[in-house]
């Protein structure tokens, strides 16, 4: 067998899948694992006669590459991706490429790209998208770093990449550095943020309306065939509807509401603080899987803290047609805050982020693909300049038209006492930039008082100061 084009290093459930991609579209790739076992049992395994080279050693990875070397890491983000470079790098020369495919946090990509640039080795910084599934299947995926290690892999990652309805692979190069963990990192924000907006409306309609898992399984179907139609929506649908088999009850209704989560959504609030951008809906998601996480504490509040029955007794249908336009707006406000922050973080880091270009990405292969992404693509091909998707014409009317839903819908959760954190949010941001004159001013006189820290007038310009 010829020599391999491309090599996958981490034979986790993610690598195996895209090193099998990869094999699918007719390059031959070798493969690494620190584990032996796990690699035989692949190439026992799903390996079995495809153009896959096995590995047991860096030194013989390296020999069965064709020159210049190309290796994706898939390694858990962290100090096991410099363990692996510090590793590999010695059997490595000048012009290899070293690409991390893990959700690496984007200061650290920024700091490994300029060390192995300082050497010769090109390296990318890939987000990639798409579970299991979509690592087999056709991910999205977001390079960024070295542009001559991004054209010399463009034919094999647009091959392995997911393809969107009008056939356009979803991966393209982000820009320098770590761009492309930046772009992952907004999207898991997003992500994050779409799914406690979900997960806000099932509470809402389980718990206050009665519904039952299979009834909501029906709806979410329903409403994946009209303008929320998404992957996460989708799944939702399929979620609800499966049984477990020990108890015959819903799956769903055995799980224990406890939300885990790997540190990329606090990446995107922690960064956004930074950078001075506002993403409520995003932040509300982080704090609302750090609040379920205290479940013990909230097992015993449960017994303490009184409030309003959660049970609606209202109109059924206006509520669920609520829900749905109140859910479609939010997702769209999540995206707005979302495409924002990295408006802001392509001006501070330089990384010239094409908006449009990234929602065409996005638009198959990745998590948060939905319908809703061409409309953001068209919105920023429209302007190339847009600073917020709620001030593009179409989003406009959108969210405006949905603003009573929304505020019934939130009414309605705060009437029962059940929380929608995410959705009162992603309302609150709403009215705020529609704002012209927000409380801020008394902020600043509070202050001056006590710091005199100084204020601005509105008719006059120059700092002052009151003796209050």
């Amino acid at each position: 067998m010829d020599k391999a084009k491309f090599a996958v290093v981490g034979l986790g459930v993610m690598g195996q899948n895209l090193a099998l991609n990869i094999a699918n579209k007719g390059f031959t790739v070798a493969v690494y694992n620190r584990t032996e076992l796990k690699t035989r049992t692949f190439m026992d395994g799903p390996a079995q006669g495809k153009n896959v080279l096995d590995s047991y050693a860096y030194p013989e990875l390296v020999k069965k590459l064709e020159k210049p070397r190309s290796i994706l890491m898939m390694v858990k983000a962290g100090p096991a991706v410099d363990a692996v470079i510090a590793d590999i790098q010695p059997h490595l020369d000048a012009g290899d490429i070293l690409i991390d495919g893990g959700n690496s946090f984007f200061e650290d990509t920024e700091r490994r790209h300029k060390a192995l640039e300082d050497a010769g080795i090109l390296f990318l910084g890939a987000g990639i998208s798409g579970g299991e599934e979509g690592a087999l299947q056709g991910p999205s995926i977001m390079p960024g770093g070295s542009w001559d290690a991004w054209v010399a892999l463009k034919e094999i990652l647009t091959s392995a990449a997911a393809k969107a309805d009008d056939g356009e692979p979803c991966v393209d190069y982000m820009g320098p550095g770590g761009a492309g963990h930046y772009v992952k990192m907004v999207h898991n924000g997003i992500e994050y943020a779409i799914m406690q907006l979900i997960a806000e409306v099932y509470d809402l309609l389980g718990r206050g309306l009665g519904m039952s898992a299979v009834e909501l399984g029906d709806l979410f179907s329903e409403w994946n065939s009209g303008e929320l139609s998404s992957y996460l929506i989708e799944i939702t649908s399929v979620i609800f509807k499966k049984i477990d088999t020990e108890t015959g009850k819903p799956v769903v209704d055995v799980i224990l509401d406890e939300a885990q989560h790997k540190g990329t959504g606090k990446w995107t609030s922690q960064n956004a603080f930074d950078l001075g951008s506002p993403t409520h809906t995003i932040n509300a998601a982080v704090t609302s899987r750090i609040i379920s996480g205290m479940k013990e504490g909230r097992v015993e509040a449960n017994q303490l803290l009184q409030g309003p029955v959660s049970k609606f007794t209202g109109d059924r249908q206006q509520l669920i047609a609520a829900a749905q336009e109140a859910l479609y707006a939010s997702i769209i406000i999540a995206y707005a805050q979302g495409f924002g922050l990295m408006g802001l973080a392509s001006d501070a880091y330089h990384y010239a982020l094409d908006m449009k270009r990234i929602a065409k990405i996005w638009r198959a292969g990745c998590i948060i693909r939905a319908d809703l992404l061409d409309d953001i693509m068209r919105a920023y091909g429209r302007d190339k300049a847009l600073t917020n998707l709620l001030l593009d014409e179409d989003f406009r009317i959108k969210v405006v038209a949905r603003q009573g839903a929304m505020r019934y819908f939130l009414t309605t959760a705060i009437g029962l006492g059940i929380p929608a954190y995410a959705l009162s949010s992603a309302l609150a941001y709403f009215d705020a930039f529609r704002t012209e004159r927000l409380p801020a001013n008394l902020t600043q006189a509070q202050r001056d008082f006590f710091g005199a820290h100084t204020y601005r007038r509105l008719d006059q310009e120059g700092s002052f100061h009151t003796d209050w």
